[in-house]
């Protein structure tokens, strides 16, 4: 029995993010050398993206598929693929679009390969400990958690639940509860020192838009002194909460 991975993101034109994930895959890669001996673990750990992409996401699945197994016949269950999706939020693209894609790569490559798809890189209980991290190199009176945010219904529960667990405050990039909105309720309440920190896997287009927020936000509040972190990044630290994830 053999198994392969493939890290699912949501993608984006921007090229840092996809750097990131190659990074990431390969230091998920090592950990499975490391871990099992897979001599060619580098076949084993992919990456695909949900939108930007050439090519929709069953088929990305089904071509890393026979790239990792090969397209001879095995019998039935003997090749076994885990989907990870690399995603904070139980947003549509968690709970509607990346399931009916993994439905349509099973479809396509049938019973030879079993395709898993794993819980979501956010549902996991010791996320919180990577980004006390980043909070921990920051000195700063109050703190805000600035997520994207999804319309759909509860999708803030987790979010407002890790704010908690972080001593900050949530705010969202794309729905209400903005950041300039938690800035102003900061300083009503009188905070001079504010640090944001992002709930972003990688730096792109949407944290260089956070970061001239937030010099706006400085002019705005002259007298407040604003710090930025940094989002969660590659690490070794998240590459094991990925692996912890494989074998739920």
């Amino acid at each position: 029995m053999s198994f392969a991975y493939l890290l699912v993101s949501h993608g984006s034109r921007d090229p840092r993010p996809e750097i990131a994930m190659q990074e990431l895959a390969r230091i998920v890669s090592e950990k499975l050398h490391n871990n099992h001996n897979q001599a060619n673990s580098e076949h084993l750990v992919g990456i695909a993206a949900l939108e930007m992409s050439q090519k929709p996401l069953h088929e990305q699945i089904k071509q890393f598929a026979e790239t990792a197994f090969g397209v001879e016949k095995v019998s039935e269950n003997e090749h076994h693929l885990k989907i990870l999706p690399l995603f904070l939020l139980p947003g549509v693209h968690v709970m509607t679009d990346i399931p009916a894609e993994v439905a349509l790569a099973r479809q396509a490559t049938g019973e030879d390969i079993m395709i898993e798809l794993q819980p979501y890189l956010g549902s996991h209980p010791d996320l919180n400990k990577l980004l006390s991290k980043q909070i921990a190199k920051i000195k700063a009176e109050a703190w805000i958690l600035l997520a994207h945010g999804s319309r759909r219904p509860d999708s803030q529960k987790p979010i407002e639940a890790m704010a908690a667990s972080l001593g900050a405050i949530a705010a969202y990039w794309s729905v209400p509860g903005s950041l300039e909105l938690r800035v102003k309720e900061l300083v009503a309440a009188g905070y001079e020192e504010i640090a944001i920190l992002p709930y972003f896997l990688f730096p792109g287009g949407i944290t260089d838009a956070i970061a001239t927020s937030i010099e706006t936000l400085k002019l705005q509040f002259s007298a407040v002194t604003f710090h930025l972190a940094e989002p969660l990044g590659a690490s070794a630290e998240l590459a094991d909460l990925i692996w912890d994830l494989t074998d739920k």
